[in-house]
């Protein structure tokens, strides 16, 4: 077996300033893992997680550092000894799950068990922005059947209604990112059901939520920053309904899809999210969204640009790239 292995940063430029509570970005900085064997390219692609400090040059020198292991043949169940989580591993757990499909003649969503490999609803997402801004852009999206809302701790309610204005029939996911406290939590929270709130992801700090103990939220509340992997679980009973899985935190698909069952297994409903990226980056996370209630994969719908035949949206409806493009 003869197999190459080349890794390059990419920079994706963004349709407009992508604003969050902790800060801007204008463009999607990620590392994309070429695999070449027997006649095949296989690709990956990882934002990593910048509130880890991830960066392009850190993750391809972790993938640098294993290379003549990738290159002799490691495969996925290798790399959760060989790379911790993060965007490193999960650049190269997308390609290899690419590379297994496309060798194989077994589609990836297939081997990944998990019943269905077809269309997939997502979320997408409008940054933080004035109120008529929000109203504006979700005048735009009245059709998705979900829109996710950035917002920080100023009157995110005066948000979340000029949103609920402009899209009436989507369901929202409120995003504080962390910027709230517990105090303001239970005051904002009686208002949201009624403006087509159902989801309230990570509104309180990772080290602060210990206040939403026994708290009886009128709607569920979904840990984002709190959840990596397998071994945050514990910590998370009796504070939060849903997590939120993301690969590039996980470390790819495979270690997803472990955290995902283990999740399931204590209690909690599933969530799938995304850092921005393009569609090879979303490809692997469609499959995990097949088992989860709630999809947040619009990553390419943020850029201006994406890869070639990448992944179709049409109104938060995802038509999957497999086989030929990805898995």
């Amino acid at each position: 077996m003869t197999r190459k292995l080349d890794v390059q940063p990419i920079s994706w430029p963004l349709k407009e300033p992508f604003a969050i509570s902790r800060g801007v970005q204008t463009t999607s900085e990620v590392v994309v893992v070429r695999l070449h064997e027997q006649g095949v390219l296989a690709l990956g692609e990882a934002a990593g997680v910048d509130y880890h400090g991830e960066t392009p040059e850190s993750m391809q020198a972790q993938i640098e550092a294993v290379r003549g292991e990738i290159e002799a043949g490691a495969g996925r169940q290798d790399l959760l000894s060989l790379l911790p989580p993060g965007g490193a591993r999960n650049a190269l757990d997308g390609a290899l799950w690419d590379l297994e499909a496309k060798l194989g003649g077994t589609r990836a969503w297939e081997k990944a068990g998990v019943g269905s490999g077809g269309p997939i609803t997502t979320a997408i997402t409008i940054g933080i922005r004035d109120i008529a801004g929000y109203e504006a852009r979700a005048r735009e999206l009245h059709r998705y059947p979900w829109i996710k809302i950035k917002v920080a701790a100023d009157d995110p309610i005066a948000c979340i209604e000029a949103v609920h204005r402009g899209a009436p029939s989507s369901r929202l996911v409120v995003d504080p990112n962390q910027a709230w406290s517990v105090e303001q939590l239970k005051t904002f929270a009686p208002h949201l059901a009624g403006l087509g709130v159902a989801l309230l992801e990570q509104p309180v700090p990772v080290d602060g939520d210990d206040g939403l103990i026994d708290f009886a939220s009128p709607v569920p509340i979904c840990a984002d920053e709190a959840i990596d992997t397998v071994a945050d679980l514990p910590h998370l009973k009796g504070r939060y309904d849903f997590v939120n899985i993301k690969l590039d935190k996980t470390g790819g698909l495979t270690a997803a899809l472990e955290l995902a069952r283990a999740a399931q297994d204590q209690g909690f409903k599933l969530m799938v999210g995304c850092m921005v990226g393009g569609s090879v980056a979303m490809a692997p996370a469609m499959i995990l969204g097949q088992i989860c209630e709630i999809r947040d994969l619009d990553g390419p719908l943020l850029q201006s640009r994406d890869w070639d035949n990448g992944i179709v949206y049409e109104d938060g409806a995802m038509t999957p790239p497999w086989p030929d493009f990805w898995g």
